[in-house]
């Protein structure tokens, strides 16, 4: 006669149970969500350089993520100079160092006004779009029938969406450098009694070409940042059209996790490596 086989489903599956559920620490599913993320930013960084190259989607994608960010971004950026230039007068004014004022505001604008600003509407309004699309796309099975047929999602529907995002992006922050530092003239020297000339001879005071150039790559790498986690957040999106939504909200504010973080990393590598004007 064999000997009667033990269950396992006593104290000692219990056991085991335990160990697995300890075996997964806090945060793993947030370090296998960065994990992924990043791979597909080394997927779509390989798939850059590969052809064929999908040119008409980029220029699709461009137009329409200027269309949705362009006027946002320009009546954004008008409040944001007015107050930096309110502010800095009342500052300047009581250090009697008025002359200073409209560097300070062309400084503050250029470096981190305009970047934000870009950031928060690439990631808001672009990357909300950019995410629901893929998502759509995803819970209707089109990647997944796109796969079958050999056809790369990636290299066909995020390059030229991330592209996109970067180089609206990078045009909206020169946009609103622009927008911004003509507010600030005007709330200065119209409604505070500035002087026009001071205003503007003052811009090489404290302000230097590499602030322009540090403006940019901000605005390029918000860009990127929001085209990836906007594309990853849509090839992943969970099924069904809540699943679309909770992926666009999700996007959102990992973007705007990010891109807060990487501008705190990028502005103390810039005042570390390039000496201040003057200095």
């Amino acid at each position: 006669m064999r000997p009667a086989s033990r269950s396992i489903s006593g104290p000692r599956a219990e056991r085991g149970d335990a160990v697995t559920a300890a075996g997964r620490f806090p945060g793993s599913t947030a370090l296998q969500e960065i994990g992924q993320l990043l791979a597909l930013a080394r997927e779509v960084g390989r798939a850059l350089f590969r052809p064929p190259f999908q040119t008409k989607e980029f220029i699709q994608q461009s137009w329409f993520v200027a269309s949705v960010t362009m006027l946002p971004a320009a009546l954004v950026s008008i409040p944001f100079g007015a107050v930096i230039a309110l502010q800095l007068a009342s500052l300047t004014e009581q250090l009697g160092a008025q002359s200073f004022t409209g560097s300070a505001g062309v400084l503050a604008i250029v470096q981190q006004a305009a970047p934000v600003v870009t950031a928060l509407l690439i990631a808001g309004a672009g990357g909300s779009a950019i995410c629901a699309d893929l998502g759509a796309r995803t819970i209707r099975e089109e990647i997944a029938a796109m796969e079958v047929l050999g056809i790369s999602p990636i290299q066909r529907l995020v390059v030229p969406r991330v592209l996109a995002a970067m180089l609206v992006a990078v045009v909206l922050s020169a946009m609103v450098s622009v927008v911004g530092v003509l507010g600030g003239y005007f709330f200065n020297v119209v409604l505070q009694g500035g002087t026009p000339g001071a205003y503007i001879a003052s811009f090489s005071a404290l302000s230097q070409l590499s602030d322009i150039a540090i403006g940019e790559i901000k605005a390029a790498l918000f860009g990127l940042i929001a085209g990836i986690v906007a594309s990853y957040r849509g090839l992943n999106t969970p099924p069904g059209p809540r699943g679309v939504g909770d992926a666009v909200n999700q996007s959102v504010v990992i973007s705007f996790l990010l891109l807060f973080l990487f501008n705190l990393i990028l502005t103390a590598i810039y005042l570390q490596v390039v000496p201040p004007k003057g200095s």
